[in-house]
């Protein structure tokens, strides 16, 4: 995952209303703008904005249907920050079990359960 790319995706995540929006993508698939901000209680025009925030970190596409533009949930930059996270999640699951062994020793030390 390129820096750049990696922070457009990390920023385009931080929204609440951005991650609902590729719930709604994921769960329903390509929706027009319309569609999308039935589920929201702002405007249209404030639901496009948060899409093209989407879409320029490469999250969504957009394609013309007739009059309506419907979006679409592109999962490569959702792969590759799966990937990327992988080693951190490894590593904090590792970090956890050892604080909870930790934990059982100290308390089995001092005659309490865990």
């Amino acid at each position: 995952m390129s820096s750049a790319t990696g922070v457009d995706v990390f920023a385009a995540l931080a929204s609440p209303v951005r991650r609902d929006l590729i719930r709604l993508l994921r769960d329903g698939g390509p929706q027009s703008v319309q569609d999308l901000a039935a589920s929201f209680d702002m405007r249209r025009p404030s639901v496009s904005e948060h899409l093209k925030v989407l879409r320029d970190a490469g999250l969504v596409t957009e394609r013309r249907s007739g009059r309506k533009r419907l979006y679409r949930l592109e999962p490569e930059p959702l792969m590759d920050l799966r990937d990327w996270l992988t080693p951190y999640e490894r590593f904090w699951r590792e970090r956890m079990s050892d604080f909870a062994a930790l934990v059982a020793e100290e308390s089995a030390s001092e005659g309490k359960p865990v």
